[in-house]
């Protein structure tokens, strides 16, 4: 099953970036609900920037570290492409 890296822009301009087997899902608890990360539930809304697929967990889960890496700039750069 398909795994999917997200990056999310705050209310207050910050970069969120995290895994999920569905986006959307994700993308409503992130805004509506307690599930969401505590990070982002202190600056809703957030929404969708960029959005890359993994094959497994585990890809998704070093891509998510190897963005995280990633300078402000360098992220942006990465979803405007």
């Amino acid at each position: 099953m398909s795994y999917f890296v997200y990056i999310l822009e705050c209310s207050d301009k910050t970069l969120y970036t995290g895994i999920a087997k569905d986006v959307q899902r994700r993308l409503d608890e992130h805004n509506n609900s307690a599930k969401g990360a505590k990070y982002t539930r202190a600056r809703r809304p957030v929404k969708l920037l960029h959005i890359e697929e993994c094959e497994d967990r585990s890809s998704a889960c070093k891509r998510e570290y190897a963005i995280k890496q990633l300078s402000r700039e360098a992220k942006i750069t990465l979803f405007k492409g």
